[in-house]
């Protein structure tokens, strides 16, 4: 799985876990919300600023959304072998 992929699931996942919509995450990180279902999608990839914003709406540290994506890639790389 590729490191935009990673992203787009663990965003999914996140936003999923907060129990909240693509728009009300757009409305949280002043996003717009097509600009989320990119994301969500592994279209566009974010910026560091936004990788911020983004941790900052769902309430948790930017580096727990680096994490999350360090173990998804370590999970597809052990199915692989």
């Amino acid at each position: 799985m590729t490191l935009e992929l990673s992203f787009a699931k663990v965003l999914k996942a996140l936003r999923a876990e907060k129990k909240i919509s693509q728009l009300e995450l757009a409305n949280k990180s002043n996003l717009d919300r097509t600009y989320i279902s990119m994301l969500e999608r592994g279209i566009h990839q974010p910026t560091l600023t936004t990788l911020y914003t983004l941790s900052k709406a769902l309430q948790i540290k930017p580096s727990e959304i680096v994490r999350r994506i360090e173990q998804e890639i370590e999970m597809k790389e052990q199915t692989k072998e």
